[in-house]
């Protein structure tokens, strides 16, 4: 089965996107009943100031060379937000003939200097790979995220834990709303690497191995990743509340540090407290042995 195809992708993008957008979000006026629910393909066409034919060719997924301002145009008329938009330009560009066809990304690692700042922060924090692995950690990072870090499913990805470990449902309070959140992001992290091989299989082995990301798969929805809250029930500490910032390292293509912070004064970050005297206590012993 191949489920990352940039021409299918951007065929069944825009059909999903148009059948989400009713004539009324948009000003137009309708007569008499509606076989869809969305709009139709002239009306996208004409909202877009592109022919019908033009934009039939489009949904098949023939997009070569189509230019940025139709794309625009398409991203206004179908209601997309700032993830969708640049999805829609991710497959697009994967499309046309004079992008790369081959990206074979090497082994992502961390930095010295990298480990160093992360081990620096007092928050939790983690280096997370562009295909969602968790590479490396501070030692609170690594104690809040430790059924991850320890999960049967290695190596450690946050896709692969959530979707393939069953101690993800009780770990994360809110499984399917961070699942349904999880598949977005690799959907808009595929659209800009449709090529990585590495990617694609990891895809393929959690559309295989799980029924819900088939089915979220196929609903080809995007989303950002980059700021939000988390709720967690850590098997040491119980639930905890977190909001968290991921920040891109400009000097490592394609990883980024994600840094977890609590309200003080609050549960949970009574709770941190505790996990982070545990996990500087369990460091001791460790540096004690060696």
């Amino acid at each position: 089965m191949v489920l990352v195809d940039p021409a299918r992708d951007i065929a069944e993008f825009l059909t999903s996107r148009r059948a989400r957008v009713t004539p009324e979000q948009v000003g137009l006026r309708t007569y008499g009943p509606r076989r869809v629910k969305g709009l139709r393909r002239e009306e996208v066409a004409s909202l877009a100031g592109v022919s019908v034919d033009y934009y039939k060719r489009l949904e098949r997924g023939n997009a070569s060379g189509v230019s940025d301002g139709v794309l625009e145009a398409l991203a206004e008329a179908l209601l997309l937000d700032a993830a969708e938009r640049a999805h829609l330009h991710d497959l697009a560009r994967a499309v046309n003939p004079v992008a790369p066809k081959r990206r074979r990304p090497g082994p992502q690692r961390v930095r010295p200097v990298v480990q160093q700042i992360v081990d620096g922060m007092s928050a939790p924090a983690i280096v997370r790979g562009s295909r969602l692995d968790y590479l490396s950690a501070n030692a609170l990072g690594r104690a809040l995220y430790a059924p991850v870090f320890e999960s049967v499913e290695q190596p450690a990805n946050s896709a692969r834990f959530t979707f393939l470990d069953p101690a993800a449902r009780e770990f994360y309070v809110d499984w399917e709303r961070t699942a349904k959140d999880l598949v977005a992001h690799l959907r808009s992290l595929v659209g800009q690497n449709p090529f990585d091989k590495a990617l694609s299989d990891l895809v393929g082995e959690l559309a295989t191995r799980s029924p819900e990301f088939a089915a979220w798969w196929a609903a080809h929805n995007v989303r950002y990743h980059q700021t939000g809250t988390k709720r967690l029930r850590h098997p040491l500490v119980g639930e905890l509340e977190l909001s968290y910032e991921v920040m891109d390292l400009a000097g490592d293509s394609g990883l980024t540090i994600a840094a977890y912070g609590v309200e003080p004064g609050s549960r949970s970050a009574q709770a941190l407290d505790l996990l982070a005297s545990w996990a500087a206590t369990l460091d001791h012993a460790i540096t004690q042995e060696h």
